[in-house]
């Protein structure tokens, strides 16, 4: 043991948490992001429980072909919010055990299962209104599902795809009556 390092690697090693992943090829997520592997240093906790928390997320609001980068970025939420709350800390860490050591590793029928049996748990609520209010508002989500963003700060709608529906057919005007704003 190395005598400036005051725990044993193997302790540190189990105690830190850490995620790490890479980007399927011709994701969506590839263009926007800086490179095709990601990483995520979680402050609290492990990576066996960051790994739960992901899948879980992933269960709760499942995107099939939605890379696990944007799941990710929930799982740091919940971590951000247990680095400064020994309450969440305890909630999220419990519940992580709770739903068991191999729920990463089961199939999804099993996943929804195991989350249904404790959907009234704060630890599921708090789970669900992290993962849906986190997964959908960053620019990862975005560039999957071909939002733009905001457009108040880009000039509005006006003039930036507001009148873009090309899966709707065209309305011939004599069918469709007056045209609204024109007398």
């Amino acid at each position: 043991m190395d005598r400036d390092f005051p725990i044993p690697r193997r302790q540190f090693l189990e105690a830190s948490g850490l995620l790490t992943g890479v980007l399927a090829v011709g994701s969506p997520l590839a263009l926007v992001a800086p490179g095709r592997a990601w990483a995520l240093d979680l402050e609290r906790l492990t990576s066996a429980e960051g790994r739960t928390l992901l899948m879980a997320a992933r269960t709760i609001a499942p995107h099939d072909k939605l890379d696990d980068a944007a799941y990710a970025v929930v799982v740091q939420a919940l971590d951000t919010q247990a680095a400064g709350d020994a309450h969440a800390l305890a909630l999220v860490r419990t519940g992580a055990q709770g739903l068991g050591a191999d729920f990463a590793a089961q199939p999804e029928l099993e996943r929804v299962r195991r989350l249904k049996a404790i959907e009234a748990s704060p630890f599921f609520q708090t789970l669900r209104a992290t993962t849906l209010g986190t997964l959908y508002s960053t620019p990862l989500a975005y560039a999957y599902f071909g939002y733009q963003g905001e457009a108040f700060s880009k000039g509005g709608y006006l003039d930036r795809g507001f009148n873009d529906l090309r899966w709707l057919p065209e309305v011939p005007l004599e069918d469709g009556g007056p045209v609204p704003g024109q007398a």
